[in-house]
């Protein structure tokens, strides 16, 4: 019962979607990943680290789904936004008026609103250091190693504590020699995207190492502003990370890692789906007020064409194996980010409800951890957790240009956990797996909010909030599971944990609503899963299946609420109100699958059943549960990727491929506006790769082929007549040309 193998520079979780080029993930990440494969009649296992030591993804008691850069690209995965349709129960992206804020949600549980100071349902990792707000985290993808996505609770192994999920964003190790790329995309709306790296030792010594990694990414936009003539939901973003490492010997190494990203995107269009009865707009051709327009990104907005997100990082990571039997890991990372963004809830030329927000946020985390594996019957992982967060913001609204209000203020946000999580081998079969987390959190809230006589925003004649407050959060998260491997091929697994996230104060409190001014609660969830890992027909299917069900307490919802702001009976503003709703329950299965039915073909995908009700929503006094949906919570979601490969006789190989994905209806935003509702739909993406050899290939991909139109997300504030949706993206199409060296 020899272990010992701890990979304590590396946090891996890992499932191919692919053959044997997934292998790779067994290697160091210093090690080239090898070429494209060969024709094999087998799929490959997977070495893993996920709790801290080498097994195979199939021996993990684990709902994890990640992806290889061979993956990435073969499924033209292009940012975090691509994955929802490859990993089952995800849905993640762009938030409303952003194209770089994301917004994720893992079976059921997330969090929709980009405000500052809320933590996210679904945390975001790049490489190792958590990125604590939305804003610039729906990160592009170039230089990657993988991407791993766990479902449920996560926090007894790693970083922050999240209570739906987490996506782990992993960059290209330092490797040994010296290698790179760069590629050239060109498709239709004018897209041109250049992407490089290089990395290797430094002085020709592999006791340095360095890496250098850069991306430009711009296309025109889907849509035009027929007001100002300006494209919208155009892309123009800039990218760059670093690596350096001293390898000091074979048992001690220090790495420092830098990246940026500066998103210059314009505002993105979101279509008006009703006149709104406050455009005091009078056209003889149309009537009272204009009418939607037939294309869906276009817009007539007279507000700014801005939304710019900068974001910079910096990390270092100290990685000791003390003897055979202990490593230490510790990283220390420092985040920043900027955002200023003009969002226009009409779309209109008329100022209806125009706001002009600002974001701003820094963070500091440190994280040490101490692994043990002496190669006994116990093993497992001490850690010690410790963010400091700064999230700060100002919104300047307009209501039809008569009020005008001022939200701003700042979160500051310190946390310390501590966490656990052991592997027990009762029998050579039998693995009990103990964890818990514990986490002391406060949120100190300084807010202060106006009311103005002008858009000039210079006269107060109100104050509805000014307060300077702190609330403290602490929670326990216990985790246990247990494993039985069947045999070589067959793992079956039991888990049940718990889930935390703090709860906080409302920026946009309003004393014309009182309970707003107050606290919202931590939200939990409790966690039970059943599974299995599956190698059938002599390994050319594996069958990964989860079933779990969950209850969710105090779950914290952003709705937007019209509210009387001069006491005259009606509602004329709105604030967005956040809130605890209740409790809930939820329940899944998910079915990952990858079969081999002939070396040439490869049919690989997942299938998802989501069952989320409310038990308990008050509102007014009154339990209103029967009433209200989750959202983001479709009934039924699937993929299916069926590739066609074939090697070369020049020692090349080609691959073809079609997908289909699948979700049905789903309410996007909590106010369960059936206008914004998205009823059931399905895309089509196909692509081709082609290898020269080990240095060029082409691609040629393929999105949402049959240019379907489907609603991501929107806007329904009644009070002043604001209906607006957001769209996923049109049809699209590249060609990619890669070198590598």
């Amino acid at each position: 019962m020899k272990h010992r193998n701890l990979k304590y520079s590396s946090l891996s979780l890992a499932i191919a979607l692919g053959m044997a080029a997934p292998a790779a993930f067994a290697q160091d990440a210093s090690e080239p990943a090898p070429a494209n494969p060969s024709s094999t009649t087998s799929l490959d296992t997977i070495t893993v680290t996920a709790r801290k030591r080498e097994e195979t993804l199939q021996e993990v008691p684990v709902a994890v789904t990640a992806f290889t850069p061979e993956t990435l690209e073969k499924l033209n995965v292009q940012d975090l936004g691509d994955l929802g349709a490859q990993v089952p129960n995800l849905t993640v992206y762009a938030a409303r008026g952003s194209s770089s804020t994301v917004t994720a949600y893992i079976r059921g549980i997330g969090q929709a609103d980009p405000l500052w100071g809320v933590d996210p349902g679904v945390g975001i990792y790049l490489d190792d250091v958590y990125i604590a707000r939305p804003q610039g985290a729906l990160l592009d993808v170039f230089d990657v190693e993988r991407i791993e996505v766990l479902r449920g609770p996560q926090g007894t192994l790693y970083g922050k504590n999240t209570i739906g999920g987490a996506i782990k964003y992993i960059s290209r190790g330092l490797p040994k020699q010296t290698d790179g790329f760069a590629s050239v995309t060109v498709g239709n709306h004018s897209q041109l995207d250049v992407k490089a790296a290089i990395g290797g030792p430094i002085g020709g010594s592999e006791a340095l190492r360095a890496r250098v990694s850069v991306a430009s990414l711009n296309r025109d936009g889907y849509g035009e502003n027929l007001h100002s003539g300006q494209q919208v939901s155009d892309k123009e973003i800039l990218a760059a990370r670093a690596q350096l490492g001293a390898y000091v010997n074979d048992d001690l190494d220090i790495q420092f890692a830098i990246d940026w990203m500066d998103d210059q995107s314009g505002v993105r269009g979101g279509k008006m789906l009703a006149p709104n009865p406050l455009d005091y707009v009078i056209d003889p051709g149309r009537g009272f007020g204009q009418q939607p327009l037939d294309n869906r990104y276009d817009i007539r907005s007279g507000m700014p064409n801005v939304n710019d997100t900068s974001m910079l990082g910096m990390s270092a990571t100290v990685n000791w194996r003390v003897n055979e039997d202990w490593a230490l890991k510790y990283v220390v990372a420092k985040r920043e980010s900027d955002t200023e963004t003009n969002i226009d809830f009409d779309m209109l030329p008329n100022r209806i409800v125009d706001v002009l927000a600002f974001y701003s946020d820094e963070q500091v985390s440190n994280e040490f951890q101490v692994n043990y594996d002496a190669g006994g019957r116990v093993r497992g992982v001490v850690g010690l957790y410790a963010f400091d967060g700064e999230a700060g913001g100002q919104v300047l609204n307009n209501f039809l240009n008569a009020s005008f209000g001022d939200t701003r203020g700042t979160v500051y946000t310190e946390s310390l956990s501590l966490y656990t999580d052991w592997t027990i081998d009762l029998t050579d079969r039998f693995k009990l797996d103990l964890g818990a987390r514990y986490t002391d959190e406060d949120k100190h809230a300084v807010v202060l909010n106006r009311a103005y006589s002008s858009a000039d925003f210079d006269t107060v004649i109100a104050v509805p909030a000014d307060f300077d407050k702190t609330v403290n959060f602490s929670n326990v998260s216990p985790k246990i599971s247990l494993g039985y491997q069947v045999n070589d091929d067959v793992l079956v697994y039991g888990l049940a944990s718990r889930g935390f996230k703090s709860g906080g104060y409302n920026i946009r409190a309003n004393s014309a609503v009182p309970h707003t001014l107050l606290p919202f609660d931590d939200e939990s969830v409790d966690s039970f899963e059943i599974g299995a890992k599956l190698g059938l027909l002599d390994q050319r299917l594996f069958l990964n299946l989860a079933a779990f069900h969950n209850k969710y307490d105090d779950i914290q919802l952003s709705v937007f609420t019209g509210y009387d702001s001069n006491g005259d009976g009606v509602d004329d503003a709105f604030l967005g109100d956040f809130t605890n709703a209740g409790k809930g329950t939820v329940n899944g299965v998910e079915v990952e699958y990858q079969w081999l039915p002939t070396e040439h073909w490869l049919i690989s995908g997942n299938l998802a059943w989501l069952d989320a009700k409310y038990d308990e929503f008050i509102s007014a006094g009154t339990n209103v549960a029967d009433s209200q949906v989750f959202t983001n919570a479709p009934e039924f979601s699937g993929a299916v990727n069926v590739e066609w490969r074939t090697d070369l006789a020049n020692g090349g190989n080609l691959s073809a491929r079609v997908s289909y994905a699948y979700q049905s209806e789903v309410y996007p935003t909590t106010d369960l506006s059936e206008d914004i509702k998205q009823d059931g739909y399905g895309l089509v993406n196909a692509g081709v790769i082609w290898r020269m050899n080990d240095a060029w290939s082409f691609s040629l991909q393929g999105t949402n082929l049959a240019d379907k139109e489907y609603r991501t997300t929107g806007y329904n504030i009644a009070a002043l007549g604001i209906l607006t949706g957001f769209y996923g993206p049109p049809r699209q199409y590249s060609l990619t040309a890669r070198y590598d060296f």
